[in-house]
């Protein structure tokens, strides 16, 4: 098992715990089986994600997940129970691109759309988007589609809803 370690946030509020998720790992990219989120707990064996998820799908912050905590006190994910509307979407600057390796770049495209981000390291530059239920979520797909074409990044779709899928 290869954990995910991101550079962190640490947890500022009490109440928060690490819920991992374990998945394939991406070999073509990243080898990473498992990948710990801060969320907040709400119960003996639920709790609300409470940051974006760089590597596992199908989970975005502010969803609430089911766990189950081994012998060895870790929380592992074995569900999501509700959706929060919000969407997961990755962005990877391209490095001879018009951004260059700048994460930091990114993050300005997208900071007219209020979108919470977070990057995963200084060495793999990958920039984690929370869209939240009531963004622009049409201008948003524009922007990213337009930066794909144009060599700016790749982007994927880690999580959406049906909104997404319509706007």
């Amino acid at each position: 098992m290869v954990l995910a370690v991101p550079t962190e946030r640490l947890p500022t509020e009490p109440g928060l715990i690490k819920v991992w998720f374990q998945f394939d790992p991406r070999e073509d990219w990243l080898s990473y089986d498992t990948e710990g989120l801060w969320a907040m707990r709400l119960s003996p064996d639920t709790a609300r994600v409470a940051n974006v998820p760089f590597l596992q799908d199908g989970v975005a912050e502010g969803d609430v997940v089911r766990f189950i905590t081994d012998d060895d006190g870790l929380h592992w994910a074995c569900g999501r129970v509700a959706a929060s509307g919000n969407c997961t979407v990755r962005v990877l600057p391209v490095p001879d691109g018009p951004l260059g390796r700048s994460a930091q770049a990114v993050h300005e495209r997208l900071a007219p759309f209020g979108l919470g981000g977070e990057s995963f390291s200084a060495e793999l530059l990958l920039v984690a988007f929370t869209v939240p239920a009531d963004a622009d979520l049409g201008q948003i797909k524009a922007l990213l589609t337009r930066g794909q074409v144009d060599g700016w990044w790749h982007f994927e779709e880690s999580c959406i809803t049906d909104a997404w899928r319509s706007a």
